[in-house]
């Protein structure tokens, strides 16, 4: 982020404020804008660190860094990693008849859900059941609900 045109908005706002009182005063002016851009540079500085440091406490996980690169200022996110997966609902027997059901998928399909099941120590079957419950769970959009910041923001 490039400070310079905000400070080159101070000159002229302190440019505009001083014309009226004749041309001694807008060349003290135009001197003491000179002498503060340090200043106010590091100010604005200040206040975007400030700003990150805000967001940072609201977000609840990534931080939001101001790094100098010469004299300008980027706002970059860190440690953003995306939420786990929430838990999948168990499935609860409600009493009534159970189904059957053929299924049919390609067999390199059928391999990674064998692995996967036996990974998480359940039979096919009840892997199959809690991904389904999982799908069509009422109320849910199909996404995780979460939320996840990552990125780099420079203007």
């Amino acid at each position: 982020m490039d400070l310079t045109p905000y400070l080159e908005g101070l000159r002229a706002d302190l440019a505009a404020v001083a014309a009226p009182a004749g041309p001694d005063t807008v060349r003290a002016a135009d001197l003491l804008g000179g002498a503060l851009e340090s200043s106010a540079r590091l100010a604005l500085l200040e206040a975007l660190s400030d700003a990150a440091a805000e967001i940072t406490t609201r977000l609840n996980g990534p931080a939001v860094e101001v790094r100098l690169r010469g004299r300008e200022a980027d706002l970059v996110v860190t440690g953003a990693a995306p939420e786990p997966p929430a838990p999948a609902p168990a499935v609860t027997e409600t009493g009534g008849d159970l189904a059957r059901l053929t299924l049919r998928m390609p067999e390199s399909l059928k391999t990674l859900v064998e692995q996967t099941a036996a990974t998480e120590g359940v039979s096919v079957n009840a892997w199959l059941v809690r991904a389904v419950a999982t799908a069509v769970k009422p109320g849910d959009s199909g996404g995780s609900g979460g939320r996840r910041v990552t990125g780099f923001f420079q203007a």
